[in-house]
């Protein structure tokens, strides 16, 4: 078996009392794919600067390949000398790497390279960071959040970029279906350890949950043993005439154990202050339209947003989610059509900026709007403390700076002010940024079960198909349509308009032609023998490829093949990619014949 690119063994790091490592190991081969997962402040991003040799543990073992190149994704780049994207990319590259990824790879990620480093924001300026890593193709990419500030199309591509490259992977990232595509082994960092399961993220939650009931077992055995033990002392008849001083260590090392056990991290609790009922009728837009300069973002849109309704946005960057969910709750102006809200509505709004965040601005002063010590939920008054701890706050963090928060516990404050108004519409940009997966349980919960209605952008599908009841999406030059369910039926719903599409185009074009564009009554054309050949052989030729795929997908998904057959993992790489494309192919010929006898037997 081949060396490890990276080994790192019974690390160890603390910061004031509580160890954030205390035995954390991780070790990671060629061409391993690993999802490191764990609650937002569990030590994470920590471990994998110290993978990466950006932050020092204070024991414990490290070993990086001296030959292995690893390129790490930085949180905040450093700009200092680069006039432009592009050069602050093409920077990162190695002797042998190519320099025609640095265009393929920026593209992609919707940058052109000439942007000027201090004018990015801060989705741009995550997104170049990413192309400086993705370009080389080095032997180890550790990615922390690589999603974050993607949009769907974006984050379509990465999964596969990832999946064809050679390289090996850590990665933290809270999208589910991301780790789901990517991953083929999974590290759990939980209360300072780390524990492995040789399989992708999609068995993870499973495996966490029957360890967490072990760990519970066991400590039920131990409180038991405790009792028996405590018993013999008290009324052992040994015990009456001599204290038996080995087992009374014994007993109080029991004690210590028990006392000293970490259980798992608590869970937030969520739940929105009601407000009254709205209107049944809470948005009605007609003929909406907004242009900015020569560009339409929308155009002549129309909906009804009923009471109850929970819909999602989609879309690329720059698409226009925003403004048009700005335009449905009244918050900017249309050039053209009518917005109309509804009756007794109580709006409760999340933006994606977080701009209601004041970085010197205390935990409690933010909950409470300086108010003193109490904030109002449901109508009734909680002290700050106790509503903090709702959202996994410490009782010590009640006068801590916002500055001093990471990003996932800043998501966690900004929900816990919105969800203690009272509300019946919620408005959510992006709620699901920086969120770690139980926290984004949770709110879906809290979504799916709100009595009022629900407006949210998100380009977390998985959040999306679990909470939505409709999804808006562009369609290109400002027009959006609405689809019934989540991301994927959306998707399931445009896959059989294309189909209509295409049935539809032969008798469009007879029409053209100067022909009825109803067909015949009877009709003189048949399939060719190639066509009839084709029609019955295709698909087994189409069942052979899909085989021969999952076939190569396996070989390839062994991670010791790229170091111990170089050659042959390029060689399997190419006839993937080849077959993918044919099968694409065949799949397409075999639709447009099936759709034309279709046509002939309906003539």
């Amino acid at each position: 078996m081949a060396p490890p690119l990276l080994n790192l063994d019974n690390i160890h790091l603390t910061f004031g009392g509580t160890p954030l490592l205390s035995g954390a190991a991780i070790s990671v081969s060629p061409g391993e794919r690993i999802a490191l997962v764990g609650r937002n402040g569990s030590g994470k991003s920590t471990l994998l600067k110290i993978a990466a040799g950006l932050a020092e543990a204070q024991d414990g073992e490290i070993f990086r390949q001296p030959s292995a190149t690893i390129r790490y994704l930085a949180q905040s780049p450093d700009w200092q000398g680069y006039a432009t994207v592009r050069a602050y990319v093409e920077a990162g590259l190695g002797p042998a790497d190519d320099i025609n990824r640095v265009a393929m790879v920026l593209d992609h990620l919707g940058l052109t390279g000439e942007e000027k480093p201090e004018s990015l924001s801060g989705g741009e300026a995550r997104r170049a960071a990413l192309a400086r890593v993705l370009a080389p193709q080095p032997d180890l990419l550790l990615l922390d959040e690589p999603t974050n500030h993607l949009d769907i199309a974006a984050i379509e591509w990465l999964e596969d970029e990832l999946q064809r490259s050679p390289s090996a992977l850590v990665m933290i990232s809270h999208d589910r279906r991301f780790l789901e595509k990517v991953s083929r082994a999974t590290v759990w960092l939980d209360r300072g350890i780390t524990r492995r399961l040789d399989k992708g993220f999609a068995h993870f939650e499973d495996w966490r949950d029957k360890v967490l009931e072990e760990e519970e077992r066991e400590q039920q055995k131990l409180a038991r043993q405790i009792v028996r033990e405590e018993h013999w002392l008290r009324y052992g008849v040994t015990a009456r005439r001599k204290r038996n001083v080995r087992r009374l260590a014994q007993l109080q090392d029991l004690r210590a154990k028990h006392r000293n056990f970490r259980g798992a991290e608590g869970t937030a609790t969520m739940s929105a202050s009601d407000a009254s009922l709205s209107g049944k009728l809470v948005v009605e837009a007609k003929n909406i339209s907004k242009t900015f300069g020569e560009r339409p973002v929308v155009k002549d849109f129309s909906i009804r947003i009923q009471r109850g309704d929970r819909i999602g946005l989609v879309g690329a960057n720059g698409a226009g989610k925003t403004t048009l969910l700005k335009m449905l709750t009244g918050a900017l102006e249309p050039d053209t059509g009518s917005v109309r809200l509804g009756t007794n509505l109580e709006i409760a709004t999340l933006d994606q900026n977080r701009a209601a965040l004041d970085p010197n601005e205390t935990l409690a002063h933010f909950l409470t709007d300086g108010r003193g010590e109490t904030v109002v939920v449901n109508g009734e008054e909680r002290h700050v403390v106790s509503y903090m701890k709702d959202f996994l706050f410490k009782p010590e963090q009640a006068r801590t700076p916002v500055r001093e928060l990471s990003g996932g516990e800043r998501a966690r404050l900004v929900l816990a002010r919105l969800l203690s108004r009272a509300a019946n519409f919620l408005v959510l940009d992006e709620p699901t940024n920086d969120l770690d997966m139980e926290t984004l349980d949770l709110l879906q919960e809290l979504v799916e079960d709100f009595p009022g209605t629900v407006v949210l952008v998100s380009h977390d599908r998985d959040f999306l198909d679990r909470t939505v009841t409709s999804t808006i999406a562009p369609e290109g030059d400002g027009t959006w349509l609405e689809y019934a369910g989540g991301y994927s039926d959306m998707l399931a719903q445009r896959k059989g308009q294309e189909l209509e599409r295409r049935k539809a185009r032969p008798q469009e074009e007879r029409a053209a032609k100067g022909g009825s564009s109803e067909a015949p009554k009877q009709s003189s054309k048949k399939l060719s023998y190639k066509q009839k050949f084709a029609l019955e052989n295709l698909p087994k030729q189409i069942d052979e490829a899909t085989k021969k795929i999952a076939t190569l997908e396996q070989k390839l998904s062994d991670p010791a093949l790229y170091s111990r057959d170089f050659d042959g993992f390029q060689k399997m790489s190419a006839e993937l990619e080849q077959l993918r494309e044919n099968l694409a192919k065949m799949e397409e010929e075999w639709l447009e014949l099936e759709m034309l006898r279709e046509e002939i037997e309906g003539a």
